[in-house]
């Protein structure tokens, strides 16, 4: 158990350590390619971006700000976990955005190469968050929310309706039609580089668990991750003891959590985990 407890502190310190690399990430985009070429960088952090540009204050105080109700209002549906996650990486969002990366130079060249780096690091940033259990805040949440009632739905795409809405609120504040315009090829570049980097080529993952609680084991990965399973009678050949299979495919960025949560749910679980070139049905690729 002592180990199982190590093994648990390991992966939540993991967790923390990544969600805060994205959230660098993620300021470096915003402070050093979107914000200074006025290109909204969608979502939340667009609002306090055109907040900060009228009323002078710092962005990552403003991001902080307007994430407080949304973070209350998360706390609900999403869980102490994510929204723990969540608080840390605004956090570092403020620290990163108004301190440690306020001095660093910024580029105002080519507004194209500006909307593709911007993009490029932004969305990598995020998906990082999004791959540990985390997110930058603000729309995120509301688009976990989102995705949870329509998994199907895939997060980038979700996103990028979002940053629309963004990027019509940026167009009137800047009164700039052109910048809206390379917004659209940013924001399109995020949502793609994270969709590469949280879905890859569509490809997901099978886990085949082996659990003497087979229903324990279900239940926490229906409430955690919003994954059912087949549950399968097998039998041990070594002990002929009598085994319960559970088999699960989840999406790529969902692999890791079914290990923390299935060794929760029963420490002396025993899994298979593996690629699955194609997945069809209900929460993943349609039939037709």
């Amino acid at each position: 158990m002592m180990g199982i407890a190590k093994n648990r502190t390991m992966e939540m310190v993991l967790d923390l350590l990544v969600i805060i690399a994205g959230t660098a990430l993620f300021a470096l985009g915003v402070h050093v390619f979107t914000v200074p070429n006025h290109i909204a960088p969608g979502g939340l952090t667009g609002i306090a971006t055109l907040i900060s540009y009228l009323t002078k204050f710092p962005i990552g105080t403003v991001t902080m700000i307007l994430n407080i109700p949304i973070m209350v209002a998360g706390f609900l549906s999403l869980g102490r976990r994510f929204i723990f996650n969540t608080f840390v990486s605004v956090v570092s969002f403020t620290l990163f955005s108004d301190i440690l990366f306020a001095k660093i130079p910024v580029y105002q060249g080519d507004m194209i190469l500006a909307a593709i780096f911007g993009g490029v690091v932004i969305g990598s940033g995020l998906a990082l968050a999004f791959l540990r259990g985390g997110s930058t805040g603000g729309t995120d949440i509301i688009n976990r929310i989102v995705q949870k009632k329509i998994p199907h739905i895939k997060l980038g795409k979700i996103t990028f309706l979002t940053d629309l809405m963004v990027i019509l609120a940026a167009m009137a504040v800047y009164r700039d039609f052109e910048a809206a315009l390379y917004a659209v090829v940013s924001i399109f570049v995020q949502t793609t580089v994270m969709d590469k980097v949280l879905y890859g080529m569509d490809v997901s993952k099978m886990a085949l668990i082996i659990t003497e609680q087979p229903e324990k084991v279900s239940q926490a990965l229906l409430q955690k991750l919003q994954r059912g399973c087949t549950i399968l009678k097998g039998t041990g050949a070594y002990t002929g003891e009598e085994k319960s299979i559970l088999v699960c495919a989840v999406h790529r960025n969902q692999f890791y959590k079914v290990k923390q949560v299935a060794a929760e749910a029963d420490p002396g679980v025993f899994m298979i985990l593996s690629d699955a070139s194609e997945v069809m049905g209900h929460g993943f690729k349609s039939m037709q």
